[in-house]
């Protein structure tokens, strides 16, 4: 996605939401979530971003998208790219979740809203209100701007 002012917020924000599931998925032991990125078994990986996700947010809301990558190098740490797709009410997300060995990062491919607003700081809130909705454990709505 090309990146504009307000991308770094959203990120920020997705990322926030998203940390649980990136947590349960560095649980998984690098050397198999790159065989089976290496081995193109999909339907294993959407599974096991399908169990993540599922403990914290309502069904189809986070799932695994088209593909993913993965770098593993003889002198540093393996590094996984999962595609994702979130889809809280009334927006899609598109992003790549990093998972190193200490960290996780997201980046957003693209955003679409079903209603957009003229104003990108409205539609920036609301990305953050649908995500707080689509959780089973909200926190304080003051945290979902």
């Amino acid at each position: 996605m090309k990146k504009c002012n307000y991308s770094l917020e959203r990120e920020k924000i997705l990322a926030q939401a998203i940390s649980p599931v990136a947590t349960e998925l560095r649980m998984l032991d690098a050397a198999d979530l790159i065989a089976l990125l290496r081995l193109e078994c999909y339907g294993s990986i959407a599974d096991l971003v399908s169990s993540a996700a599922e403990l914290y947010f309502h069904p189809g809301t986070v799932s695994f998208g088209s593909g993913g990558d993965y770098k593993l190098e003889w002198d540093g740490r393996p590094e996984v790219i999962l595609d994702l797709e979130i889809k809280p009410q009334g927006l899609s997300v598109y992003a790549r979740l990093m998972l190193t060995d200490k960290t996780a990062g997201i980046e957003i491919d693209h955003i679409s809203f079903q209603n957009p607003s003229d104003d990108p700081e409205e539609n920036t809130r609301f990305l953050s209100r649908s995500l707080h909705a689509a959780r089973f454990v909200r926190t304080p709505t003051a945290l979902a701007g």
